[in-house]
C-alpha cells in the first residue's frame, strides 16, 4: 500500500507540473514574469533573491505567504514590514499599513485563482491587496499553490466563489452566509469579502509583477 501511495504522489506531482507549466507559459505570453517551482522552499529562495535591494515591504492577508515564513526572514534582516494583520495593531494603524502597502518597495501576496489561459483573478472585501498588486510598489510578488490553477477564466471565478471565498470567510470568522453553509449566496452582508473583482489579463504597464506557482497545495 505504501508503494501505491508513493506512485499516486509521483503522478500527482507530474500532473501538477504539466498544469503549472501550461499556466506559466500563458502568463509569460501575457508579459508577466512567471516561474514554476516544486517546493515552498524554492519559492522562498527566489523571493529572497528578488527582494535583496528593497527595504519596505507590504503584505496582503495571505495564508500562502504566511506559510513561507518570509515575513519573519525579512524582519530578521531589519526590513520594514507593513502587515495590517500584525497582532496588537489598532484599527487606525492597521488602516495606515493598508495604505502604505501601495507605496512600499515590494508587495507580497497570493492570488485567489490563476487560469491556465494566463489570467490572475482576485476578489477582495476592502481592496488594499488589489490596489497594491496593480499599481504603486516597485515590485509585486504573487505566490500561488497549484490548487489555485484552473482551466480558464470562467473556472477561475467559479473557484473563488465555490472554494476560496467560503473557506477564507470561515477562517476569518466572517458573519456571511458562505461561512455558515459553505455555499456562495451572492450576499449583501456587511462582512462580505468579495466586494471587488480584479482580473489581470496582461501585466499592468508600470508594474513589475513576478508570479511563482508552487507545485503543492497552498492556501485557500
Amino acid at each position: 500500500m505504501k508503494g501505491m501511495a508513493r506512485m499516486d504522489q509521483i503522478h500527482k506531482k507530474w500532473l501538477g507540473t504539466k498544469l503549472g507549466e501550461h499556466c506559466v507559459t500563458h502568463l509569460i505570453n501575457h508579459r508577466f514574469d512567471a516561474h514554476l517551482v516544486q517546493t515552498p522552499q524554492a519559492a522562498v529562495n527566489l523571493i529572497l533573491d528578488w527582494t535583496a535591494p528593497f527595504e519596505r515591504f507590504g503584505f496582503g492577508g495571505s495564508d500562502t505567504i504566511n506559510a513561507l515564513g518570509i515575513k519573519e526572514r525579512l524582519k530578521d534582516m531589519g526590513k520594514r514590514i507593513f502587515d495590517h494583520n500584525e497582532e496588537g495593531l489598532s484599527f487606525e494603524t492597521s488602516l495606515e499599513y493598508r495604505k502604505k502597502q501601495s507605496n512600499c518597495d515590494c508587495f507580497l501576496c497570493s492570488a485567489n485563482a490563476l487560469s491556465q489561459t494566463g489570467e490572475i483573478v482576485n476578489m477582495d472585501g476592502i481592496g488594499n491587496r488589489i490596489n497594491a498588486m496593480t499599481f504603486g510598489p516597485k515590485k509585486v510578488i504573487i505566490v500561488a499553490g497549484i490548487n489555485k490553477v484552473t482551466q480558464d477564466l470562467d473556472s477561475a471565478i467559479r473557484r473563488i466563489r465555490e472554494v476560496a471565498a467560503p473557506m477564507r470567510a470561515k477562517s476569518l470568522g466572517a458573519d456571511t452566509p458562505c461561512a455558515l453553509t459553505g455555499r456562495c449566496a451572492d450576499c449583501n452582508a456587511p462582512m462580505r469579502i468579495c466586494n471587488i473583482t480584479s482580473i489581470l489579463h496582461r501585466k499592468p504597464m508600470l508594474t513589475d509583477i513576478s508570479i511563482i506557482v508552487v507545485n503543492e497545495e497552498m492556501g485557500y
